[in-house]
């Protein structure tokens, strides 16, 4: 089968389609470049059109005899969002329909498509399943769950197999930590390689459902093949919940470096608590984490110092109650 990755040079889509090159797919990439990198890449053997998931000509081109698109491309940010709404509905909303409409036309069978954890908003219901009414509280999270609803239209009105994947907090190599709108992880460790506090927007005891980049790609793979799935939203996570405090402390643990956090307001748009409840997609796909969180932190930090200080694999501690970790099969 042919498959098109949408965003496939950023953080999530690189590692999607650097699975599906190892299993000997053909792979298209649709990427604009606006926050992917040619280097995450490297070594890959694909098609790429450099385009943007809003033009029509650029879909088309990218769509041709695909069989599967996994659709990764965003503008990926609560707090950009809530600064500039227009661009995330451009970005997010019109180049999902523009993606869809591309699919529809091109005979595409199925259209997998990330979505985000962001829709629950605040509800007080624990863990989040996915007939909780949804409550966004940014233009992004909006964006997201504009996003679902023109995915089933799509499998409701012309019989385009799509499925939505609320994501959690996703972490791992390659994510992105030198943008103003980075995610906490990549900057907690970047400030700790480079010996500054970190800074936490908020008391700290705000929780998240930290999911491991592998597992979100599992994720992906199954619902690209699951007979089960079409027409489906379902939520991808680990079913966890840790503090940004308890998060940090585990950090600084494996980092070997103890800095104290430097408090910062809390950020407009940004949910307090989030939570998991992963049953349906263990039902309808078989998807089953197999990262814990400490692993995950461990693969991801030494990523990161043998990009900061060239460390070689092993230099850093391992997380507790787990073995020391090399890097090797995870760049």
């Amino acid at each position: 089968m042919t498959y098109l990755v949408t965003g496939g040079a950023g953080f999530i889509g690189s590692h999607i389609a650097s699975h599906l090159c190892s299993k000997g797919a053909k792979v298209t990439i649709l990427d604009n470049f606006s926050t992917g990198k040619l280097d995450n890449l490297e070594g890959l053997r694909v098609r790429l059109v450099d385009g943007d998931i809003r033009d029509p000509a650029a879909v088309a081109e990218a769509t041709k005899g695909v069989d599967t698109v996994f659709h990764q491309a965003a503008l990926c940010s609560v707090s950009r969002s809530m600064k500039e709404p227009a661009p995330t509905h451009d970005n997010n909303v019109t180049g999902t329909l523009t993606m869809l409409e591309g699919c529809r036309k091109a005979s595409v069978r199925r259209f997998v498509m990330a979505s985000s954890s962001s829709v629950y908003g605040d509800s007080r219901t624990s863990p989040k399943h996915e007939r909780l009414q949804p409550h966004p509280l940014s233009p992004y999270a909006a964006s997201k769950l504009m996003g679902e609803l023109y995915c089933q239209l799509y499998w409701k009105a012309y019989g385009l197999e799509t499925v939505a994947l609320r994501y959690f907090n996703v972490f791992g190599p390659r994510q992105d930590p030198e943008s103003e709108y980075a995610a906490v992880i990549p900057r907690f460790i970047q400030a700790t390689l480079n010996g500054h506090r970190p800074q936490i927007y908020g008391d700290g005891s705000q929780t998240r459902d930290f999911t491991f980049v592998r597992d979100v790609v599992s994720a992906n793979m199954a619902a690209a093949e699951s007979s089960r799935a079409a027409g489906q939203v379902m939520n991808v996570a680990c079913g966890e919940r840790w503090s940004l405090l308890e998060l940090l402390d585990r950090l600084q643990l494996i980092l070997d470096n103890r800095l104290e956090p430097e408090f910062q307001s809390r950020r407009a748009g940004d949910v307090l608590h989030s939570r998991a409840d992963i049953s349906k997609a263990r039902r309808m796909i078989g998807f089953n984490p197999q990262t814990p969180f400490e692993e995950g932190l461990g693969i991801t930090a030494e990523w990161y110092a043998r990009q900061v200080f060239d460390e070689q694999p092993g230099m850093l501690r391992p997380a507790p109650h787990q073995s020391p970790l090399s890097m090797n099969g995870h760049r």
